[in-house]
């Protein structure tokens, strides 16, 4: 069978999937299952053999593998037609065995797998006919498919990767599941290009945002389910900004560890304070100085202890992401520890309102954790100002 492009039963780019009920969806499974591992341990990336090797020597875990079995559970649940098309061993075969998925293997990678892999398995996955390619992993993997097959075929990202800017992804592995489902039970789901977003991660590390447009993919395009591609720069509103700021380092308790999240807002907090900032990273500061520097997951765990302890973040303009976009070093088990009471969300009402309406969004990694974390949050819009905001796993409205 031919692949999207040249089958009768789709259509152009930007009009609808046109699959009836009788038709079988042939889907390519594709994971990248060292995306994001530096994420938690503090490595903002994790593009290269070196960074892969030493985030190991961290002790990161992969993270991929399983984010694509929360997909596929879900897609699975559905009495749904699939013939699947995947590639060998921890590169998809192993997320669709744990699923429960039978799926046909094409091809081995090598071990471990090497963006030369990613690009090799998906040019297989659309020669063999696959109709639309879910892979997982960061925005290094969503250039791979653009080097790979381009605009031949249509994916969907599940997102586990650490720099997750371009807008080919879900808003967490459930919701591509989901859109999966509609897909596959036949509902009309129009296409479009998106945007894939190149970082520079040497840059990224040191503390520097450097972005540019790399390539597009075609998605299914439901926005529900779909993030938006990140929103860049300073906030407009620098003096709003500066007071948020002012209320929280005016609010700050003695014998308490503020956990300084990353982000432009954040910086202006610690600015106030007179403190020296990681930009893309986390801090700690306790009684109003910096005691630890650009930590990971583990490090803040054992330095927090269980002392009081609170976060202070800010969300991703445009995307409203509050946890698992650039953050991993918030882990669930931080996140847990620290509670919803001592989390503090950071954002101008300028900020708010690009999202028109949608909530801010987690994606932790533990959907459990997520659907806990739902609900209206006091967000913090000005000095001594408030205001209810919901939090969601999905950007419905």
């Amino acid at each position: 069978m031919a692949g999207f492009a040249g089958n009768a039963s789709f259509v152009s780019r930007y009009d609808p999937f046109m699959k009836t009920q009788a038709q079988t969806l042939i889907l390519g499974v594709l994971v990248n299952p060292y995306a994001g591992l530096g994420g938690s341990v503090a490595l903002k990336g994790s593009d290269g053999e070196a960074t892969r090797d030493e985030a190991l020597r961290r002790g990161a875990s992969p993270q991929a593998p399983a984010r694509m079995v929360r997909t596929l559970k879900t897609l699975a649940a559905s009495p749904v037609s699939l013939t699947v098309l995947t590639w060998g061993g921890a590169m998809g075969e192993d997320s669709c065995r744990q699923a429960g998925i039978h799926a046909q293997v094409l091809g081995q990678a090598s071990e471990p797998s090497d963006p030369q892999d990613t690009r090799q398995a998906a040019r297989a996955l659309c020669d063999a006919g696959a109709e639309l390619i879910v892979f997982a992993g960061g925005d290094g993997t969503a250039r791979d498919l653009v080097d790979a097959i381009g605009e031949r075929t249509p994916v969907l990202g599940v997102p586990a990767g650490c720099k997750m800017h371009s807008a080919v992804y879900a808003i967490n592995p459930e919701a591509a599941g989901e859109l999966l489902k509609e897909l596959a039970s036949g509902e009309l789901v129009a296409l479009e290009s998106a945007e894939v977003r190149d970082i520079d991660e040497e840059a990224f590390r040191q503390g520097v945002v450097r972005a540019r447009h790399y390539g597009e993919l075609q998605v299914p395009a439901e926005a529900r389910y779909l993030q938006q591609v990140k929103c860049g720069g300073r906030e407009v509103e620098d003096l709003v900004v500066t007071e948020v700021a002012a209320w929280v380092a005016d609010s700050m308790e003695d014998d308490t560890y503020y956990l300084m999240g990353s982000g432009s807002t954040v910086a202006v907090v610690m600015e106030q304070l007179g403190l020296e900032n990681t930009l893309l990273g986390v801090d700690v500061v306790y009684n109003h100085e910096v005691v630890g520097q650009d930590l990971g997951a583990r490090e803040l765990l054992d330095l927090i202890g269980d002392a009081p302890a609170r976060a202070v973040l800010t969300v991703i303009g445009g995307q409203g992401h509050l946890f698992g976009r650039g953050n991993q070093q918030f882990s669930p088990a931080l996140i847990r520890r620290l509670g919803k009471d001592n989390i503090q969300i950071l954002a101008t009402r300028t900020k708010l309102k690009t999202l028109e309406g949608r909530p801010l969004v987690v994606d932790s990694g533990d959907a459990t954790l997520d659907r806990q974390l739902c609900g209206l949050w006091p967000v913090t819009t000005g000095y001594e100002d408030q205001i209810l905001y919901r939090v969601a796993t999905d950007a419905g409205p």
